[in-house]
Order: C-alpha cells, then sequence, then structure tokens
C-alpha cells in the first residue's frame, strides 16, 4: 500500500492498527490519532500522509 498519497477509509485502515473503531475515534477525539476529512456527506477517509506520520511517530 502506498501511504504517500490518496486517502484510507476506516475499513482499511482498522486492519493496520490493531484496535478498534471505538478507540480509533476516542483517540481522535483525545488528539492522539490524526482527524479524518469529510469526503462527502457519507464518506470520511485519513489522509494516508496523516497515517505514515502517525505511524513513524510511534516507533
Amino acid at each position: 500500500m502506498n501511504l504517500d498519497q490518496g486517502f484510507i477509509r476506516q475499513k482499511q485502515l482498522l486492519p493496520l492498527l490493531g484496535f478498534s473503531a471505538p478507540t480509533l475515534w476516542r483517540k481522535v477525539k483525545a488528539g492522539t490519532f490524526p482527524k479524518p476529512v469529510k469526503l462527502g456527506e457519507n464518506m470520511t477517509a485519513w489522509r494516508n500522509l496523516d497515517i505514515k506520520q502517525w505511524f513513524d511517530e510511534q516507533q
């Protein structure tokens, strides 16, 4: 997966993270995980670059 461009949806993101959707949203709310962007009325996703940076910071 190329994490340098584009977006990733929650369904594809969760298996990479190793924690649940409620934990993901708690981390977003707490500011410890990147905020998603609204791509449409019913579509929310994260910038791949933001996720890559978050993973790098966890190392």
